[in-house]
């Protein structure tokens, strides 16, 4: 077969996993067989048993991804945020595939591989953009920090022993306050995720919301609360209380002073994924958490 190295994909790959090295075996031959060039990262080629066509490069920028047309990534859900942080940053769509256990990121799972390939070659993928938040932090009126996230922003007590005491903010009016383990910022992709384990709904990812849900509060009012889109949320952290901790994602953190205010607002930059399937949000909200569905009969015809 013509080589067309002209199309290249970059690989990033859970490496610590057995699983993840086979997968991204299989997928580098394949691609490779079709004549579509594959990067990797320098410091995962060493895990893994990559043949000499394979471009390494050293240094994880986003411009490591310059001329890519497509990120895969093999991994559990924490993989699949790390690739959403190269894909944010480059604008190259992410492809993911689960080696993890829900993984509501990934549009493939380990015994799609050889399906995953053919797509790829073919062209055959459609790209949707998912909604992220840009969280900025501030302190005595001025800013301390800026992030972003595309499942949620965290706010939390940084220990076990006290309660963190916050009041909470939409589009500049108090709403209430409490003590609390936490309060999570959320997109409606991060519905399934920490706002999902702490009592929030879940949101179809083409509805586009901001989600505010407390963790574990102390207060009659304390219930997931789903504002528009546009709305600004903010968290603002008592000043009498011990600091608190910012996560954003999961992935990066940072201490939250006594009297520290959180703003989140709708992302300037989305992630984009690319999607092999057609299938509803409802029949992988089934699939993943394997909801019970018999005696279902549908619509009468």
């Amino acid at each position: 077969m013509t080589q067309n190295l002209a199309r290249t994909v970059f690989l990033l790959a859970h490496t610590g996993r057995p699983a993840a090295i086979r997968s991204a075996e299989l997928v580098v031959k394949g691609l490779l067989r079709h004549g579509i060039g594959v990067r990797v990262l320098e410091e995962e080629a060493r895990d893994l048993p990559l043949p000499d066509e394979v471009e390494l490069v050293g240094e994880a920028t986003p411009r490591c991804l310059d001329d890519c047309e497509l990120l895969i990534v093999l991994g559990g859900d924490g993989t699949l945020l790390r690739g959403a942080e190269f894909a944010r940053a480059s604008g190259v769509p992410m492809l993911g595939v689960n080696l993890g256990r829900v993984g509501f990121l990934a549009e493939a799972e380990r015994d799609d591989l050889d399906r995953v390939v053919d797509r790829v070659v073919e062209r055959s993928y459609e790209v949707e953009e998912r909604m992220t938040v840009d969280v900025v932090v501030h302190r005595n009126g001025d800013v301390v920090h800026t992030d972003w996230a595309l499942n949620e922003a965290a706010v939390q007590k940084a220990g076990a022993e006290k309660l963190l005491e916050v009041v909470l903010e939409i589009d500049g009016r108090p709403v209430t306050g409490f003590g609390c383990d936490g309060v999570v910022l959320s997109t409606p992709t991060g519905s399934t995720a920490y706002a999902f384990s702490a009592g929030g709904p879940v949101v179809w990812p083409e509805v586009e919301a901001l989600l505010m849900v407390p963790i574990s509060a102390h207060a009659l009012f304390a219930k997931p609360l789903v504002t528009s889109p546009d709305s600004v949320l903010a968290v603002e952290v008592l000043p009498h209380i011990p600091p608190g901790v910012l996560w954003c994602d999961g992935r990066r953190t940072i201490e939250l002073p006594p009297g520290a205010r959180v703003e989140v607002r709708r992302g300037a930059v989305p992630v984009r994924l690319a999607r092999l399937h057609h299938s509803s949000f409802t029949d992988r909200l089934v699939a993943k958490f394997a909801l019970p569905t018999t005696g279902w009969r549908g619509a009468p015809h």
